[in-house]
């Protein structure tokens, strides 16, 4: 399938090796960096989502999105492990439920790029330009999982260079999950190499770790944006 993910911001915290190791399936490998494990809240929007060679359609095709993960590898291929994925499209949380058993959850979803609401995000918007504003909350009425923030590039793009925290976090070509046998599988993904910028958000509510029982530290998160990347995906492959 086709997606091209628009607007991202990618928010990470390190996390103690136990309280990760205990909530991602043993028959993965958590994969850390210079020894430390990380936690990443990815927030953006797709478009172009269909199978290869669909034409993309109104109202299905294009949705925010909003995922909880880290970093995993089987054997030398390293991968991302997602502990939820909230997603504003009914159709998609079915049927990536349905035919890939990936945690999705239908989900409230606003992004805007122009303008955000009340004073208080004025003020921060003007601080961060051009800014991102994000909400979501996830449906549901015993739900606590939500994210409000607005976030955008403070500096120019720059390439991850190998072996880099930026590369480490970032450059992962593939998904691990499990079967609903229990057997862990691996979904292959294709696109060009990252150009990242630094960046900055002011985050008002997220209490989405804390919705898969992992809680986040107190230190401000690393923070990156990138404004656009394309990708393809390939059906998934036993581990």
């Amino acid at each position: 399938m086709t997606q091209t993910w628009h607007d991202l911001l990618f928010a990470h915290w390190p996390i103690e090796t136990a309280l990760l190791r205990s909530a991602v399936p043993s028959a993965l490998t958590l994969d850390r960096h210079d020894g430390q494990a990380w936690l990443g809240i990815v927030a953006f929007r797709m478009t172009n989502v269909a199978p290869r060679l669909v034409p993309a359609v109104p109202g299905i095709s294009a949705f925010a999105e909003l995922n909880v993960r880290t970093y995993v590898r089987v054997g030398n291929t390293p991968g991302v492990y997602f502990f939820s994925l909230d997603a504003a499209s009914r159709v998609a949380v079915r049927a990536a439920r349905l035919l890939f058993n990936l945690p999705y959850f239908a989900a409230d979803m606003h992004v805007d790029r122009s303008t955000a609401v009340g004073a208080e995000r004025r003020e921060a918007a003007e601080a961060i330009s051009p800014a991102v504003s994000y909400e979501s909350r996830r449906r549901g009425r015993t739900s606590t999982a939500a994210f409000t923030a607005i976030y955008g590039p403070t500096g120019p793009a720059f390439d991850p260079r190998p072996g880099s925290l930026e590369s480490f976090l970032t450059a992962r070509y593939c998904l691990y999950a499990l079967r609903r046998s229990g057997a862990p599988y691996r979904l292959d993904i294709h696109h060009a190499p990252w150009a990242l910028q630094p960046a900055a958000a002011m985050i008002a509510r997220n209490t989405m770790a804390e919705a898969s029982g992992i809680p986040l530290p107190a230190a401000p998160p690393l923070l990156h944006f990138a404004r656009r990347q394309d990708m393809v995906a390939w059906a998934p492959e036993r581990t």
